[in-house]
C-alpha cells in the first residue's frame, strides 16, 4: 500500500503564498511522476504541476510564473510553492504519483481559498 499525505493548504489573500507538501509512504521507494492536480467546485480536476524523477517539470499555463515544484526523492516527497495566489486558484488541491510500474495514487485533498 501507498499513502500519500497532504500539508499546507489554507486561508489565504490575492497576492499571498501558500506551500503545500506531499510525502509518500508505503510500499514505494521510487516514483516516475509525482505531482498536484486541483479541482474547483462544479469543474473537472485538472493538472497543476508535476515533475518527473529526472526532474522534468510541466505547469498549467495558469500557474506559469506564479507555482514551482521540488522534489526530494530521498524523503518521497514533493511541494509547490505558490506565490502570488489569485481567486480562481481557488481548489482543492490533490497530490498524484505515479509509480515506476505506471500504477496511480491520490492524497486526500487540501483545501487552497483564496480570497479577501
Amino acid at each position: 500500500q501507498v499513502q500519500l499525505v497532504e500539508s499546507g493548504g489554507g486561508l489565504v489573500q490575492p497576492g499571498g503564498s501558500l506551500r503545500l507538501s506531499c510525502t509518500a509512504s508505503g510500499s514505494i521507494f521510487s516514483f516516475y511522476v509525482m505531482g498536484w492536480y486541483r479541482q474547483a467546485p462544479g469543474k473537472q480536476r485538472e493538472l497543476v504541476a508535476r515533475i518527473t524523477s529526472g526532474d522534468t517539470t510541466t505547469y498549467a499555463d495558469s500557474v506559469k510564473g506564479r507555482f514551482t515544484i521540488t522534489r526530494d526523492n530521498a524523503k518521497m516527497t514533493v511541494s509547490l510553492q505558490m506565490n502570488n495566489l489569485k481567486p480562481e486558484d481557488t481548489a482543492v488541491y490533490y497530490c498524484n504519483l505515479v509509480s515506476l510500474g505506471r500504477d496511480y495514487y491520490w492524497g486526500q485533498g487540501t483545501q487552497v481559498t483564496v480570497s479577501s
